[in-house]
């Protein structure tokens, strides 16, 4: 089988040969709600799909979206492509129009693009309500459009929308509409579960009466594709029992972008289709670099890779049960699918009252600690964390707190400064301003730094305490102004006790090379921060001096 990446030289008007991995992350992904990309976003994503060893990119809608049909134009000029190839998207003909006089073709045409993608409908009761026209003009315009695409050196496919839901009310319409595509010259005819409410079997059986069809029609050996919608919860494995049926053409979005609840995961579906049913697809060090390319693109759309994603989440290899980590200080692959490193992620030991010495022997040698044969102080340390799990820690996002606790219970928990005081007060002026003035006091490590008082304003309680406590350590920690906390959460505890209740607070700080999450636990927000600031600035410090 042919590699997107030895395909690649294939000249534009030439199909490539083997498994088609197209991405459709730029079109349909974008359509997700709170999802904007600019052009510089588009051009961006583009060449780390590139990177992700794709065979094709969907770039848009040009003639259709302004920003599309810029991005093509630019494309032609800044994009250099690898192992891809550009696709536009579009529409066939209008109803009794000239496929020669549609201006939404020659935008098609005028985008430069080697390859074009159709949709075209295939679902006779979207043909006559949507578009109101027959089944036959339907047929021709399909038909002329494809020819007209063909004629001028094109690589044309058709996404046949709604299929599934068509075939299932008319397939002979359905099938007609594929075999016509064929006919008139597209490389491959894509079959869409638009509305993304089918179920695999369903999938199956469509498949292969959609095959019997075009056998007897003279188009075996067809190249058929899927597009899968998540509607129903099945993209992935809908488009998983296309390729087993025969497909052997996927589209999809990185990270399972698209409109409602989105679109096939494409990086899932390569590691399935590599990792578990033996496809060579991108080379293994391709694959190995899913996890890096997906979270940038995440980063880019500003929309985060969910942690809980397969296999590049966060979370896709984290274990936090006690029993678990027993196992896996055995044979990590006992209670894993696969070896994280495949796809670039790695294992993580959550901490929690669950975890027993295993669990804190593993997560100790994940932030470079080695505790093994340590008994005791694996025992204390587990007893630490039990308790204070249930005075309302939760170190499962806070692996900087808990290194500073671990460092604490090996008695080598660094002393930079020790804390003298600490206040915040708040007033209201006449003219209904509000003020806030945060006083904070320390005292040195021990190595004669005098004491040091800070006072300073701020934008409520919590950010005067980080701006005092900052001044406070300027002269002798210059490096604390690269310190810069970037998120805040707050979450009430035992809630039914209202305005008495505890209150966790996560610190997420970055700089100097470094991001990580501090954790403090408090009577109210004020002192559930201040402890969570502490913490993050003794760790940055701490790891800087390392």
């Amino acid at each position: 089988m042919s590699t997107p990446r030895e395909a690649a030289a294939v000249p534009a008007s030439t199909p490539i040969p083997g498994f088609h991995l197209y991405d459709t992350t730029l079109r349909d992904g974008s359509q997700q709600e709170g999802l904007t990309l600019s052009v510089a976003d588009k051009l961006a994503v583009a060449r780390l799909l590139d990177e992700l060893g794709v065979t094709y990119i969907e770039g848009g809608w040009p003639g259709a979206v302004p920003r599309d049909t810029e991005f093509f134009a630019r494309a032609q000029r800044e994009l250099s492509l690898g192992t891809a190839r550009l696709a536009a998207f579009g529409a066939t003909r209008k109803a009794g129009v000239a496929v020669a006089e549609d201006e939404q073709v020659r935008a098609l045409l005028d985008s430069g693009a080697p390859t074009v993608t159709l949709v075209a409908k295939s679902d006779l009761r979207h043909v006559v309500g949507a578009l109101r026209t027959t089944a036959e003009e339907n047929l021709a315009m399909v038909r002329d459009t494809v020819e007209h695409l063909r004629a001028h050196g094109r690589e044309v496919f058709v996404d046949a929308e709604h299929f599934f839901d068509g075939f299932l009310d008319d397939p002979e319409h359905s099938a007609a509409v594929v075999a016509e595509a064929f006919a008139a010259g597209a490389e491959v005819v894509i079959l869409c579960d638009t509305n993304g409410g089918m179920l695999p079997h369903q999938v199956a059986e469509i498949v292969a009466d959609l095959r019997a069809r075009l056998d007897a029609a003279g188009h075996a050996g067809a190249r058929l594709g899927a597009h899968t919608h998540n509607d129903s919860g099945c993209a992935v494995a809908n488009a998983l029992t296309a390729v087993r049926a025969g497909i052997d053409h996927v589209q999809g979005c990185v990270n399972g972008y698209g409109e409602r609840t989105g679109n096939a995961d494409l990086v899932t579906m390569l590691a399935d289709l590599q990792l578990k049913m033996g496809m060579d697809l991108v080379p293994a060090e391709t694959l190995g670099e899913a996890t890096r390319i997906a979270h940038a693109i995440g980063e880019i759309v500003n929309m985060p890779v969910t942690t809980r994603a397969p296999y590049v989440g966060t979370s896709a290899f984290a274990h936090k049960a006690g029993l678990h980590a027993s196992a896996i200080r055995v044979d990590p692959d006992l209670y894993q699918q696969i070896d994280p490193r495949r796809v670039g992620n790695d294992m993580r030991m959550i901490i929690s009252d669950m975890a027993g010495r295993a669990s804190m022997e593993l997560k100790g040698r994940e932030l470079g600690f080695d505790l093994t044969g340590e008994k005791n102080l694996l025992s204390r340390l587990a007893g630490t964390v039990k308790q204070r799990e249930a005075a309302g820690y939760s170190y499962e996002a806070a692996d900087a707190s808990f290194e500073l606790l671990l460092l604490d219970e090996m008695g080598r928990l660094p002393r930079f400064f020790e804390v003298e005081s600490w206040r915040a007060t708040s007033h209201q002026l006449r003219d209904g301003t509000l003020e806030t003035e945060a006083t904070v006091k320390l005292h040195g490590d021990g190595d004669g730094l005098s004491r040091a008082v800070a006072i300073a304003e701020g934008n409520g309680p919590v950010n005067a305490l980080d701006t005092a406590l900052r001044g406070a350590l300027r002269e002798r920690f210059p490096l604390i102004d690269e310190l810069e906390l970037r998120d805040f959460k707050v979450r009430i505890l035992d809630a039914h006790h209202g305005t008495d209740a505890t209150t966790r607070v996560l610190v997420r700080t970055a700089g100097a090379g470094q991001e990580f999450q501090t954790v403090g636990v408090g009577p109210n927000i004020i002192e559930a921060s201040w402890e969570a600031i502490v913490d993050a600035y003794t760790y940055g410090l701490y790891k800087a001096a390392a």
